[in-house]
């Protein structure tokens, strides 16, 4: 770890006090690289970080041209320039006058070249740092899409991106987040599309993240959204999706390091979307857009319900049901609601142990799973079929909106426990706060339920069904324009 730089001015002119500098900052650090060589009568130097450059391109690209140049007569300032104008003109190459723009460029993976007798050096791009590969996502697997998907090189993202949108009016601005980390953050924005108001309020709450190191894109959703049961900040590992995001008007926020994508605003209606929704025909995207919110609301109320009347309001259920369910549970040592409980808690120990361990266990502990917790736990009289069933069911309905999970997983608890407290009456309260919280919460002034609180009728061709391109590409409806938005409008695209 290297600490602030304490003479954060411009360089010497004496080569050896400059690296006295670089060395006091880096100390004893084994990846800090310094080679010394002559130009002539000239003392020299290049710096660089081990495994963040190419080795073979700074001999080939930089040494070589360098002493072959004929400046062996000039002084060090006039051989700088000489190397900055007419040796390298065609490198990836800047001057750098300070030691903090030294240190800022080291750490990205350039050479710096320092020379006796000159006050300024001269950075090159010669970044050779391994990474992994192009893949498929693993969380937006799509059937019609690209099987692309971000990587860690903040870079190679952004070029994923600008080869799908054409146009100069597609923007990048670069920011700095993480005092210490200093990571390179990209905003992403569509000129004429994104309101100039949004783009200005994210680069507020970026700045404003007070944090040392940032090293996933997690780190900046607090200092994103407003805050609630739902996140107004969206994640995609789909260049395509934030493509189609971005012509919408939205700010996409690439974060070095990462292969998440931030996009902003994000609205409610958007984590029941995937990318074959759009490359399906119409009447079917509709229908497994209707399998997405029965499935939501299945995973959020469906256990909570089933402990609120098996406890309180069994005359809700049919006769021939009921006897079922009431044997089963006649046979069991625990009360509805902590059964619901228990399989609920063991269900998330096994999905993080799934997650967890090495992928040579994840049968291991599948299989475990459905023959401890499930069918043993039934046959020894521990819990009853009818809630595991139950469980079960929510489970495999929570993956259907994947997106949602996290909120799910915690409002599933909550019911239960409401449910199993107070009864069908408790179960209404807490959807009711619920519901007046997503209502509630706004994503940059826009309203976080738009288009359906408040409603506008011609904004819903893309939320209960999906129409057809015919119509959805005649007048492709901005963010910042949904019923309700206090955001000064974009320009029409």
């Amino acid at each position: 770890m290297t600490k602030e730089p304490e003479n954060q001015g411009g360089f010497s002119q004496s080569l050896l006090e400059n690296l006295v500098t670089f060395r006091s900052q880096f100390q004893d650090s084994i990846d800090f690289v310094q080679r010394e060589f002559q130009i002539g009568e000239t003392r020299a130097a290049i710096l660089s970080i081990e495994g963040l450059i190419d080795k073979q391109l700074i001999t080939q690209g930089i040494l070589n041209p360098i002493l072959q140049a004929p400046i062996l007569q000039l002084d060090g300032d006039a051989k700088m320039r000489y190397i900055r104008d007419h040796a390298l003109a065609t490198s990836d190459q800047m001057q750098v006058t300070t030691f903090v723009e030294a240190m800022d460029k080291l750490m990205s993976g350039f050479a710096v070249l320092a020379a006796d007798g000159c006050d300024f050096m001269i950075a090159f791009g010669v970044q050779g740092f391994s990474f992994r590969s192009i893949q498929e996502p693993a969380n937006e697997k799509a059937q019609r899409g690209s099987r692309e998907g971000f990587i860690e090189p903040l870079q190679i993202n952004i070029s994923m991106i600008r080869r799908r949108m054409k146009t100069p009016d597609l923007m990048f601005e670069r920011l700095m987040v993480g005092k210490k980390s200093q990571t390179a953050v990209a905003l992403c924005y569509l000129r004429g599309a994104a309101s100039p108001e949004i783009v200005q309020r994210v680069k507020t709450a970026l700045r404003s993240a007070e944090l040392d190191t940032v090293l996933a894109a997690g780190y900046l959703i607090p200092f994103l959204e407003q805050g609630g049961v739902f996140s107004s900040v969206g994640l995609s590992e789909r260049p395509d999706t934030v493509c189609g995001k971005v012509a919408e008007g939205r700010v996409a926020i690439l974060v070095d390091g990462t292969p998440n994508v931030l996009l902003v605003p994000y609205l409610f209606t958007e984590n029941f979307q995937s990318f074959d929704d759009y490359a399906n025909r119409p009447f079917y995207a509709a229908f497994t857009r209707w399998l997405k919110y029965l499935a939501f609301l299945i995973a959020v109320f469906l256990p909570g319900i089933f402990v609120a009347i098996g406890t309180f309001h069994p005359e809700l259920l049919p006769e021939t049901l009921l006897i079922k369910i009431s044997q089963a549970e006649a046979s069991t040592p625990f009360p509805l609601m902590a059964e619901a409980i228990l399989l609920h808690v063991m269900y998330e120990i096994m999905r993080e142990a799934g997650l967890r361990v090495p992928e040579t266990l994840t049968h291991a502990v599948s299989i475990v799973g459905a023959l401890v917790i499930g069918e043993t736990a039934v046959n020894a009289g521990l819990i009853g079929g009818p809630t595991l069933l139950v469980v079960a069911m929510t489970a495999i309905a929570g993956y259907v909106v994947p997106k949602l999970y996290e909120p799910i997983a915690i409002l599933r608890l909550i019911f239960i426990v409401v449910g199993g407290i107070l009864g069908l009456w408790g179960i209404i309260l807490c959807f009711t706060a619920v519901l007046l919280n997503i209502c509630w919460e706004s994503a940059y002034r826009v309203p976080f339920t738009a288009p359906v609180a408040p409603f506008r009728f011609q904004d819903m061709r893309d939320v209960l069904i999906r129409a057809s391109w015919k119509i959805l590409g005649k007048k492709p409806e901005m963010v910042q324009n949904m019923p309700g938005s206090g955001v000064k409008r974009g320009r029409k695209p």
